[in-house]
């Protein structure tokens, strides 16, 4: 399908034996390549100033790499995503300890997480989206409760739009992250330290060495965490106390932090721009908070395409969320959801080209 084409194209595949789906969406405007294995995003492309389309996601170079990925490349992370300290939490009086995957603690889903799960998929009638969806049985990584579960991509002029839904038959919590890494000048291109970022967030969650949270909600005044003016990514990056959990020496891994999103509803909360090409993505969310983290772990992950392998900082995710290990803090937002409720997680990426004249920045986007 080309860059101008419109519609809906499924490709079949097979995983280790067990029929699997691609799934092409284009609009004239966007083209997003999606997959059954883990509802993963692993193509999108978008325009630069003079209209070059370039795949602007990070991603494995097959679907059976992306399938055991432990960078989550794409992928639809839950049924929690974030960190758990000890995996354990108490609800309604009883103690749960979850599968631990980072050393003593749960993250994103543990062992065998939504992302490595083969979701059942449904292309919408008009041909602009496609919902997968997945029932997480009682007890899965020891979570309690049945949890059905929907996510959604569409697309709508230079938007897609990333729509998560999930009701349970027993109290327990929840908590889906869309985890795909942005690299707008293309996903081969190198570092991501040089976008610029505005982000609407003036405060930000504490993280102690293993990157969970002390419980300290902090102003992000005065600190690299400031992004309320757009500013470039690496300008404080090295400032950030974060090796990685472990994963890296020789230096900070730099931001993989949670900010506490100003304002409520469905809101614009963050602006990415990178300034050689003119790609500039707008991030809307109804979430309370937005985990940045900019692929300092990144180092030699094989990379789709001609590319071998992906460097450090080669891109950055834009985790729609609440705030992590919140259910063992009592004045974070709460992650439980009961029987009867619906879990609502719903982002919308806009993209948009920056045409230069003379030493202005104009949007060309209209």
């Amino acid at each position: 399908m080309t860059a101008t084409a419109t519609g809906a194209e499924i490709e079949n595949a097979t995983l280790d034996g067990y029929p699997v789906r691609r799934i092409t969406l284009a609009n004239g405007a966007l083209r997003a390549v999606l997959t059954d294995v883990g509802a993963r995003l692993l193509e999108l492309h978008a325009p630069d100033r003079d209209g070059r389309m370039a795949d602007v996601v990070l991603a494995r170079d097959t679907l059976a790499e992306s399938f055991r990925d432990p960078n989550y490349l794409g992928a639809t992370a839950g049924r929690y995503a974030g960190r758990i300290r000890g995996g354990r939490f108490a609800l309604e009086g009883r103690e749960h300890r979850l599968a631990t995957n980072e050393g003593a603690n749960h993250l994103h889903g543990g062992l065998r997480g939504f992302d490595r799960h083969v979701w059942s998929a449904r292309v919408h009638d008009d041909e602009q989206g496609v919902t997968f969806q997945r029932i997480s049985p009682d007890g899965e990584e020891g979570f309690p409760g049945t949890l059905t579960t929907s996510v959604s991509y569409r697309l709508d002029g230079a938007s897609l739009e990333i729509a998560m839904r999930a009701t349970t038959d027993r109290t327990t919590i929840v908590r889906l992250v869309h985890h795909s890494y942005f690299n707008l000048g293309g996903h081969d291109s190198g570092a991501v330290l040089d976008h610029e970022l505005q982000l609407h967030g003036s405060h930000y969650v504490e993280l102690d060495e293993e990157l969970l949270p002390t419980g300290q909600v902090l102003a992000v005044a005065g600190t690299p965490f400031d992004f309320r003016a757009p500013r470039p990514i690496g300008e404080r990056n090295a400032d950030v106390p974060n090796d990685g959990a472990g994963r890296v020496s020789g230096g900070s891994a730099g931001y993989d932090h949670v900010w506490v999103l100003d304002g409520s509803g469905m809101r614009p909360v963050a602006t990415v721009t990178h300034p050689a090409s003119g790609r500039r993505l707008e991030l809307a969310t109804d979430q309370p908070g937005l985990c940045l983290y900019v692929g300092g772990y990144l180092g030699g992950v094989s990379a789709k395409g001609p590319t071998p392998a992906y460097e450090p900082f080669a891109g950055l995710t834009l985790e729609t969320t609440g705030f992590p290990d919140d259910i063992n803090h009592a004045h974070f937002p709460s992650p439980i959801l009961a029987p009867g409720e619906v879990y609502a997680n719903t982002m919308r990426l806009t993209f948009s080209a920056l045409q230069r004249s003379g030493d202005r920045s104009l949007d060309t986007s209209s």
